[in-house]
């Protein structure tokens, strides 16, 4: 993912305000801080975009943001 592509995700969170916690992303996966779920996922992706260990950030995010388009 490149910087951009970080960059514009991180956008559409911007403008799509803060959401409702609890968020289910999946059976294992709550997000009960938006706020915190959002800097733990970025911060990394900044640091080094093209780590392989980023991968499962970049799944979390944007099945989040998906989520969040299905409910707009």
């Amino acid at each position: 993912m490149t910087i951009q592509e970080i960059q514009q995700l991180e956008d559409f969170f911007t403008q799509a305000g803060k959401q409702q916690v609890p968020i289910y992303l999946n059976q294992a996966t709550v997000i009960t801080d938006y706020e915190h779920f959002l800097e733990s996922h970025f911060t990394p992706l900044k640091l080094n975009p093209d780590a392989k260990v980023n991968q499962p950030l970049i799944h979390r995010l944007k099945m989040l943001k998906l989520l969040i388009e299905s409910n707009g």
